[in-house]
């Protein structure tokens, strides 16, 4: 017995360069079950409605990553994202390329951006020349080390994590989450001889931009949660080398303040964040805040049982020391 079908509306991102000087939204109306994923969808369109619409896809099967593109302004995959749903939430499926890369044409975009990001964190292993792996032969890991590299091995390389994240859209200097995922994937690696390199290198180059959004991992439809593998590569970081740039420095000195006093200290944190020198360039936005916020001038007293703050941070501090 057949399902039964609904007519879906489609308002679908048209853009040629060949002819077209602003992008347009075409409507589609097809009849379809509600279990239709939105590339089966696209694809009859381009079948039986209109030849000339572009998209990307290979595998159908959420395996290869190419039809990610923006479903009702939510960066997903096409073949697993069924036009049921979204018509009961949205009464309509608006089809869109990725955000954060250039369009090429309709719903197909560059992602040279998005690669250039990933080839620069290296992804490959670096072995120690005086100790080359055994030819011939795996090379065993304990569960534990294995462990470690947590969900980073399930990425497909989609770029849906990339089109959703508003760092890179605000500063194209941001790697972006897919490849500081990979290159936690690689710092965590036993067999990898220059996690410390690595690290080193990373701090004052995009990674303190991250915007702690979650919107990577929300993206994301392999449940790798990019956001919280930045989070694990800061901690490691500052491990490493300590706090070097004005985003761990920050981090480091809020922390600090919170451990002091339960409470922030502002002048204080502006201070460890900027250093003196750097403090300088924050004098007219601190006049700003100080002529309407003139507490922040006052040493804040400790809040009650701050002890049991102080308490907390020196378990988690325990517990990192021990990984």
């Amino acid at each position: 017995m057949s399902e039964p079908t609904v007519p879906v509306s489609f308002e679908v991102y048209r853009f040629d360069p060949a002819t077209d000087t602003q992008p347009r939204y075409q409507r589609y109306t097809l009849d379809l079950s509600p279990h239709t994923p939105v590339l089966t969808a696209l694809l009859r369109i381009r079948a039986e409605l209109d030849p000339s619409l572009s998209l990307r896809y290979s595998c159908r099967s959420a395996i290869c990553g190419s039809c990610a593109m923006q479903i009702n302004s939510k960066s997903r995959l096409a073949c697993e994202t069924h036009v049921g749903p979204e018509m009961e939430r949205h009464g309509r499926i608006v089809v869109e390329p990725m955000r954060n890369q250039p369009v090429l044409r309709d719903l197909v975009v560059d992602q040279a951006p998005f690669w250039r990001e990933y080839n620069g964190i290296e992804p490959h292993l670096k072995l120690d020349p005086a100790h080359p792996m055994p030819e011939g032969r795996p090379t065993s890991m304990s569960p534990e080390e294995v462990e470690r590299f947590k969900e980073t091995p399930r990425c497909i390389a989609c770029a849906a994590c990339y089109s959703a994240c508003p760092a890179v859209e605000a500063d194209s200097s941001f790697p972006g989450p897919m490849a500081l995922a990979k290159l936690y994937r690689f710092v965590v690696d036993p067999r990898d001889q220059a996690h410390q390199d690595r690290l080193v290198r990373i701090q004052p180059n995009g990674l303190w931009l991250c915007l702690r959004c979650h919107l990577c991992t929300e993206a994301c439809p392999k449940d790798v949660r990019p956001s919280e593998r930045i989070r694990d590569l800061k901690e490691m970081a500052i491990q490493v080398q300590g706090a070097t740039e004005r985003g761990s420095r920050h981090a480091v000195g809020f922390k600090d303040n919170l451990v002091d006093r339960g409470v922030l200290n502002e002048m204080k944190l502006v201070r460890q964040t900027y250093g003196m020198v750097g403090m300088l360039s924050q004098v007219g936005q601190g006049l700003k805040i100080m002529r309407k916020k003139r507490e922040i001038m006052h040493k804040p007293r400790a809040i009650q049982n701050v002890e049991e703050v102080q308490k907390i941070y020196e378990a988690l501090d325990t517990k990192e020391a021990s990984r």
